[in-house]
């Protein structure tokens, strides 16, 4: 079976690091310029000049880079005080364009080029001194180049607008050389800096194709806005998604409860993820359909994997017109039958009949629960469709071992997913109907998105019919960590008499990929407290109700498409496979051009 688009994305996460605190680099800059002013002091004063093995340079390197006498190489004239301008000037230079950098940022990068400055500048000391300032115009001209690509990667695609900010730690660099050696210094460092800046250029270039030819974006654009979300909450990546999205038309069952003088419950299946991640396009869908509507609204997992995430909010509203319009003119009925549970290899499913419609909630726990596609879903609900004209398909997403594929069609787990369901609704078809009552409770969570729970909290239905009660219980979270599930129902069957815990598949708890299952942040035994009070509570709160059901056709609904994200992943992954040979290849080219042009100019 192919990786699933988490896998993949997944994939990517070794690539991104946080930058440590600018205090910290500032310090790190300002102790190697110290360190080596330090070894040139020491050499300065034990050491024939001759004969010196510190930094003190000779006399005359060449015709054309020449230095005083008897002069002293300063670690912070060349590499600290070009340093701490680069840090100061650059986040301010990108900002004023628009742009976003941040002061950890632009310390790190300083740093990062401070640290090839010094090892490029001095790795010809065990052959000759008089090679310094050569190495000292290479290492400038490189520091340009890497912080030209480094900029356009994490702030501006657009090359030119980088120019200037990636110039400002060579750039003083340019004249720190110019004292330490010869005024004719800036001449070669300029040549330099156009080399290697051309050298990163078509590097740039090179980066950026594949994702260019394969889906008409720009890579570091794409890169830009991703940094931009992880920094300040942009949702700029939505224009890349719909720039390569698709529409699709999904069914979207929804099961409408209403009670007298009670709050009516809405229990709506979509066949949409919730992702990708964060508030990123339908990241936050089950919050969004929540909140838009006055009924309490349990927004369930239903078949989709990361091919239908939505590309932005905006799409969710479409889904909410699609709901209003499908409960126009419903014909509420007062019957349900019992809840059963079946069984097939690894797949369970409870089921539960609601007048003309029947609720299928699917899991495979203690297996691993992943995405189920929606041609499984379709397939149960076409299956069902002999019986009922309205077939909610639940995954209930409540098992995680490890980012795993999702289920395809025609595999055995699908095979089995299937049979069950067909078992359940041949079931469900006979089972009698009797008069119900419905409770339900909500209950907001003391925990963060980065622990695990989303903005619902917990959400409770209990359904009892002639003396049975079942508790469906809806974690807003994206799957739980392994054992959770069986934990929490051991104690929730204490007090009824079937149920299942199932997540909203939330992405908002995520911001890279979609490993922060509920329970692996916070101890079940912490927090099965709360679902125990919100089944009570929804025990304590049934009462009399009817039910009616409806299909919404959700229209026009853009999503990534087909195995795009999937795609879009697997891009990425190949062409940062390439980076490295591609970037050596380039600096030993740009090392030979500078060479070249020594020999040329001296």
């Amino acid at each position: 079976m192919a990786q699933g688009s988490d896998v993949k994305l997944g994939q990517l996460t070794r690539y991104i690091f946080t930058a440590p605190n600018w205090k910290r680099s500032l310090i790190l800059i300002v102790l190697l310029g110290l360190i080596i002013d330090g070894a040139n002091a020491r050499a300065w004063l034990n050491l024939p000049f001759t004969s010196s093995v510190g930094l003190i340079l000779p006399s005359v390197v060449s015709n054309y880079l020449s230095l005083p006498e008897k002069f002293l190489f300063s670690g912070t004239l060349a590499f600290t005080i070009p340093a701490i301008a680069a840090l100061v000037l650059t986040k301010p230079i990108i900002e004023y364009t628009g742009k976003t950098m941040t002061w950890n940022r632009s310390a790190l990068l300083a740093l990062a080029c401070t640290v090839f400055g010094v090892i490029i500048t001095l790795a010809p000391l065990t052959i000759s001194l008089k090679l310094i300032p050569l190495f000292y115009a290479i290492s400038l001209g490189f520091i340009f180049g890497l912080r030209l690509f480094v900029l356009v990667a994490i702030a501006d695609y657009r090359v030119p607008r980088m120019i200037v900010p990636a110039l400002t730690q060579s750039g003083v660099g340019i004249l720190a050389g110019m004292l330490l050696f010869s005024p004719s210094f800036a001449v070669f460092a300029l040549v330099l800096h156009i080399v290697f800046g051309l050298g990163f250029a078509i590097l740039i270039w090179m980066i950026e194709r594949p994702l260019q030819r394969a889906f008409k974006i720009r890579g570091l654009a794409f890169i830009n806005a991703f940094i931009a979300h992880m920094t300040d909450g942009s949702k700029g990546m939505e224009d890349f998604f719909r720039s390569i999205g698709e529409e699709i038309f999904v069914p979207q069952v929804s099961f409408f409860f209403r009670r007298e003088n009670k709050k009516p419950v809405i229990f709506t299946v979509p066949n949409l993820h919730p992702g990708p991640m964060g508030e990123i396009g339908g990241g936050n869908l089950p919050k969004i359909l929540h909140d838009n509507f006055n009924d309490e609204t349990l927004v369930a997992h239903g078949c989709a994997t990361h091919d239908f995430n939505l590309v932005s909010e905006s799409e969710s509203y479409k889904v909410i017109d699609a709901i209003n319009k499908s409960r126009q003119d419903l014909t509420y009925s007062g019957g349900a039958g019992t809840s059963a549970r079946f069984r097939v290899g690894t797949v369970q499913v409870l089921c539960q009949r609601f007048g003309d419609s029947v609720l299928l909630v699917t899991t495979r726990s203690p297996h691993k629960t992943e995405d189920l596609d929606f041609a499984i879903g379709s397939t149960i609900m076409a299956e069902g469709h002999r019986c009922f004209p309205h077939v909610g398909v639940v995954d209930a997403h409540n098992c995680m071992t490890d980012l795993s594929s999702p289920v395809l069609l025609a595999t055995l787990t699908a095979k089995e997913y299937q049979q069950a369901s067909a078992d359940a609704i041949e079931a469900c078809r006979n089972m009698p109907l009797h008069p119900f009552h419905i409770g339900v409770s909500h209950l907001t969570l003391p925990y963060s998105r980065e622990q695990g729970f989303g903005d619902l909290g917990i959400q409770v239905l209990v359904v009892e019919v002639a003396g049975q009660r079942t508790a469906y219980v809806l974690i807003d979270g994206n799957n739980m960590a392994e054992g959770v599930r069986d934990t929490l129902l051991d104690s929730i069957l204490t007090i009824t008499d079937n149920a299942e815990v199932m997540t909203t598949d939330s992405h908002v708890v995520n911001t890279i990929t979609g490993k922060n299952p509920v329970g692996m942040q916070v101890p079940v035994s912490e927090f099965l407290p709360f679902v125990m009070k919100a089944v009570r509570e929804a025990a304590d709160d049934v009462t009399l109700a009817e039910s009616a059901a409806s299909t919404a056709q959700c229209e026009h609904i853009v999503v990534f498409g087909s195995n795009r994200i999937s795609q879009l992943a697997s891009t990425v992954n190949a062409m940062l496979v390439f980076v490295a040979p591609l970037s050596l290849a380039m600096l030993l080219l740009a090392f030979i051009l500078s060479l070249i042009a020594y020999g040329v100019m001296v």
